[in-house]
């Protein structure tokens, strides 16, 4: 899955799962595995191993990756999930709403 439909730093929320009806901002996005790392969303704890002398180990709690197929871009003006459309206006692709039309 090269080609994602949700960009990063862009509102999503998440359709299925635990944590349906969630919104946050996409904070990573790999194409290569169809995932997203996304902002107060799928929390983890991470044992991490002190690197260097003096430096604590412990448990980290860190957002874990969702499947990108779980979430959809949120649109503010329709207060829910939405698929994306692409005007172009003046040379310039722009993603839009495809219900309402507002831009993303």
């Amino acid at each position: 899955m090269s080609n994602m439909h949700v960009k990063t730093g862009e509102t999503v929320i998440v359709n299925s799962g635990k944590y349906k009806g969630v919104t946050g901002e996409v904070v990573a996005v790999s194409p290569k595995e169809g995932k997203v790392i996304v902002k107060g969303v799928h929390t983890v704890s991470k044992h991490v191993k002190p690197r260097r002398q003096g430096e604590a180990g412990g448990i980290v709690k860190t957002e874990g990756a969702l499947y990108a197929c779980k979430v959809s871009p949120y649109c503010k003006n329709c207060k829910k999930g939405t698929r994306v459309s692409v005007k172009v206006e003046d040379g310039k692709k722009i993603r839009s709403c495809a219900k309402c039309g507002k831009a993303l």
